[in-house]
């Protein structure tokens, strides 16, 4: 919440979804990740509530450290090796790949389109990880919508009028999204955008309950976005990159 001058008044963590493909894209079929472009022609959003049911794992505290823990992205004093291993095995076993990490995920790009082209811009700033290397540029958001300007990979989207702005980093399953908490809400809820909004206190590591995050205690039915604001309170909050 401090983060860019603690001038935004919410964020709310957007989770990654999985992919759930096909048979013939499945990994018992190809054992190879699929495409971009395969992703965002067949694929299809999977939640997280929904692996967390399938690979009987608890909580998305426990999925986010399952991921992370399978890309070994944390110390192992860190890790769940046990909960890696559930996923590894649902995952391995259904039509269903893990989301990507550390970049804008393909079956999300539409929604942040639709995001800014609702709130009246026609266009967004790129910010690059390394702005004094790559400058910053804007994008019209009809030509990514059509694929004639590739859409970027990681960085910081930002709206024309700096109102809000969509963030992601390296080694994270999920996407910042800072703005007035009202319009944070009302996206949540019309694009089913899977999450929670941060509180004061929470940590980027908002999984490890040992540095003081908050349990996370709202089984999977109750995670829809659109009830994420009625149950905030029980949620640990997310930090800034």
């Amino acid at each position: 919440m401090e983060a860019y001058g603690s001038r935004f008044e919410a964020v709310y963590v957007v989770f990654h979804p999985f992919v759930r493909v096909p048979d013939d894209l499945a990994w018992k079929a190809t054992r190879q990740y699929p495409s971009d472009e395969a992703i965002l022609s067949r694929g299809a959003k999977c939640s997280w509530a929904q692996v967390a049911a399938e690979a009987l794992l608890p909580n998305c505290s426990k999925v986010n450290q399952a991921l992370l823990t399978s890309i070994r992205s944390v110390g192992e004093e860190l890790c769940d090796f046990a909960a890696s291993g559930a996923l590894r095995c649902f995952l391995e076993t259904s039509n269903v790949w893990m989301p990507g990490e550390g970049r804008f995920e393909p079956l999300l790009h539409k929604d942040l389109l639709d995001i800014f082209a609702e709130g009246g811009q026609s266009e967004l700033i790129f910010v690059p990880e390394f702005p004094r290397i790559d400058p910053a540029r804007p994008f019209s958001i009809e030509k990514l919508r059509s694929g004639e300007d590739a859409f970027p990979n990681r960085g910081t989207l930002v709206a024309p009028d700096e109102s809000f702005l969509l963030t992601v980093d390296w080694d994270s399953f999920f996407t910042l999204f800072f703005g007035p908490r009202t319009l944070l809400a009302q996206a949540a809820s019309r694009y089913g955008l899977e999450g929670f909004f941060a509180t004061p206190t929470t940590e980027h590591f908002w999984f490890n309950y040992s540095l003081g995050c908050a349990v996370v205690t709202i089984a999977p039915e109750g995670w829809p976005a659109a009830q994420m604001p009625q149950r905030v309170e029980r949620w640990p909050r997310a930090i800034s990159p």
